[in-house]
């Protein structure tokens, strides 16, 4: 069989948006972009991209992505990045038409009470947060959508051969996101598609914030909390650029705390991640997409009654891989993410590798 030198020739090749609702296919035999089963089933997607036509296309929508993606690092915010209470990362959702319900473990660990260039000391502790989310997702409208978890925090801290353990439930949340828009379009038999979701959330204080775990000299990071004991808000954001079964995600979000009863107000925080990921439909039965790319965390400083906390705020990127199943009404996935880069607390605190494994059931 022949191709043309700048055409992209494609069969019974289908197509998913990881925020949209459902299957696309191209049809051998009308040539057209259909929803629902192949015209004819074919055992191997072939696809040839128009160097010109690709370049054309994608100045258009690289534009909205690139400004999305950047935005989110201009502002500074959060509680210690990535651990403890308010660190929410949760990679690249399952799809899902009308509800979807499921279960999500996240781990992460971190070193505290380190000496000036990171030495460790008979003070210095290792703290693991174990989470468990049951979390789910409704379709209001072809716009709109809700989500909302209830996670379970098993906190864990080791210092010197001695273990202190607290577990309950953390702070739930509950996200709205508005659709402002979702492109498609096909040129010649190239099919690209963006779409962006903007919303906001809110966290209750469910989760058992003690005023006790709190080091009243300001010399350690208030990190091993059930929950912030605040009412916090946030602001998010998903841009998704799809040509073919290959796309790029990101997302971004700003949680914005409040200061809780006792005074102490958590850092706002400032989270980003970025994604490409590459879609294989496998004997017409599963879909299997890879994913790999970059998280980026920024935190401003606690405040105690008023009195800035010096241990506390800082940045980090990390490098994330992952993937993710979906077969019939069934997604399991998960994500690795290792630092690369990191100054948190002024360099009292050290992250430390994190994961995350969810399954999920679509309704």
């Amino acid at each position: 069989m022949s191709y043309l030198r700048d055409r992209a020739i494609i069969h019974g090749h289908h197509l998913t948006h990881p925020l949209s609702h459902g299957l696309l296919f191209k049809c051998k035999v009308s040539r057209k972009w259909q929803a629902g089963k192949r015209c004819r089933p074919i055992s191997f997607p072939l696809l040839i991209i128009s160097h010109r036509k690709f370049v054309q296309q994608m100045k258009k929508h690289l534009f909205l992505f690139i400004i999305t993606f950047f935005a989110s690092f201009a502002s500074f915010a959060c509680d210690i990045c990535g651990c403890g209470v308010g660190s929410y990362y949760t990679g690249i959702l399952p799809e899902f038409n009308k509800h979807i319900l499921g279960l999500r473990y996240r781990y992460n660990s971190l070193q505290t009470h380190l000496a000036p260039g990171g030495t460790a000391t008979y003070l210095t502790t290792l703290e693991k947060f174990n989470t468990i989310d049951l979390w789910t997702g409704w379709t209001i409208s072809p716009k709109v959508r809700l989500m909302a978890y209830v996670p379970l925090n098993i906190n864990e801290r080791i210092n010197q051969g001695t273990t202190t353990k607290k577990s309950g439930v953390g702070d739930i949340g509950v996200q709205a996101f508005y659709q402002v828009f979702d492109n498609r379009s096909a040129s010649g038999k190239n099919f690209i598609s963006h779409s962006l979701w903007l919303g906001g959330g809110i966290k209750l204080p469910t989760g058992k914030y003690e005023s006790a775990l709190k080091d009243e000299s300001g010399q350690s990071a208030n990190t091993f909390q059930l929950g912030t004991g605040s009412v916090d808000f946030t602001i998010n954001g998903m841009y998704d650029l799809r040509i073919q079964d290959f796309g790029i995600n990101t997302t971004a979000s700003y949680k914005i705390n409040t200061k809780n009863s006792d005074k102490y107000e958590y850092g706002n925080k400032l989270s980003s991640a970025m994604q490409a990921y590459y879609k294989v439909r496998v004997k017409n039965r599963f879909t299997v997409a890879p994913n790999a790319g970059f998280a980026y965390e920024t935190a401003a400083k606690d405040f105690d009654n008023k009195i800035k906390a010096d241990i506390s705020g800082g940045n980090i990127t990390l490098l994330t891989t992952g993937v993710e199943i979906t077969t019939g009404k069934i997604a399991v996935g998960g994500n690795f993410q290792s630092p690369l880069a990191q100054q948190l607390a002024n360099g009292s605190i050290k992250a430390r590798n994190r994961m995350m494994l969810h399954v999920s059931l679509l309704l």
